[in-house]
């Protein structure tokens, strides 16, 4: 199978690229250093010749709601036309746990995402998956500083690598519309995986958990970012994650 990676470069794209070629797929990486611009299609249909099914983990980093909405709509439509040219039969979108439920801009900007690739042309599988293990490391070395502060949340992070394996998996399939969520083994509180990874890791820093304001700081702090009810479940905990960590 021809399988077609959007934001192939990116830390998440990079293990579905893994994952798709030890599955056996020939895969495409779609990206801006490969040539191919998904906010103006400059590049998608070279890109997409002959390619079966796209797996879209494409993201922009931004605590702009409109931005990031801009963004995400802007590149489903823009791959979905271009995989209709194409005959792309198939196509994935990752998306985020809670996001029906956490009322904060970036969630809503990757629940319209959904809404348009559901909507649209290309028969599609969206997957919703929890917070990354990663995810702790980037909030502790985001920025610069003695300290991190990082929004109090209830999370059961998943590996990235499980969730890269459980994309491949579903573009290996017929698409399903809203497939099962993944999450990871256990719920935890963020700002303790951050506090594990500056006192194991490093860098050492304060960690300092914060409410973020409104419904959204009160969604994620009692479990709206929590799977909704039974579904697919990572084996990687994140103590071991952390273990292997270098």
């Amino acid at each position: 199978m021809r399988v077609a990676v959007a934001g192939g470069t990116g830390w998440l794209g990079k293990l579905v690229v893994t994952a798709a070629t030890d599955a056996g797929h020939e895969v495409v990486v779609i990206s801006r250093a490969r040539g191919v611009d998904l906010t103006t299609g400059t590049g998608l249909d070279e890109a997409l010749r002959g390619v079966d099914v796209v797996i879209d983990v494409s993201n922009i980093e931004t605590v702009s709601g409109a931005k990031a909405a801009a963004f995400f709509e802007t590149v489903t439509r823009n791959l979905q036309a271009a995989e209709v040219r194409a005959g792309v039969k198939h196509h994935v979108l990752v998306s985020i746990i809670g996001i029906d439920r956490v009322e904060w801009g970036y969630y809503q900007a990757k629940l319209n995402q959904e809404k348009v690739a559901l909507a649209g042309p290309v028969p599609t599988t969206v997957l919703r998956a929890a917070q990354f293990h990663e995810f702790a490391l980037q909030s502790l070395t985001r920025f610069g500083g003695p300290v991190a502060l990082v929004p109090a949340m209830l999370s059961q992070p998943v590996a990235a690598r499980e969730v890269a394996v459980e994309l491949v998996r579903l573009a290996e399939g017929e698409p399903r519309g809203q497939a099962p969520e993944l999450a990871g083994p256990e719920p935890l509180q963020m700002a303790d995986l951050v506090r594990k990874v500056a006192r194991q890791h490093g860098p050492r820093k304060w960690v300092l958990s914060f409410p973020l304001p409104g419904k959204a700081g009160k969604a994620m702090k009692s479990g709206g970012a929590l799977p909704a009810g039974p579904g697919l479940r990572g084996t990687q905990t994140f103590d071991e994650w952390l273990a292997n960590l270098r």
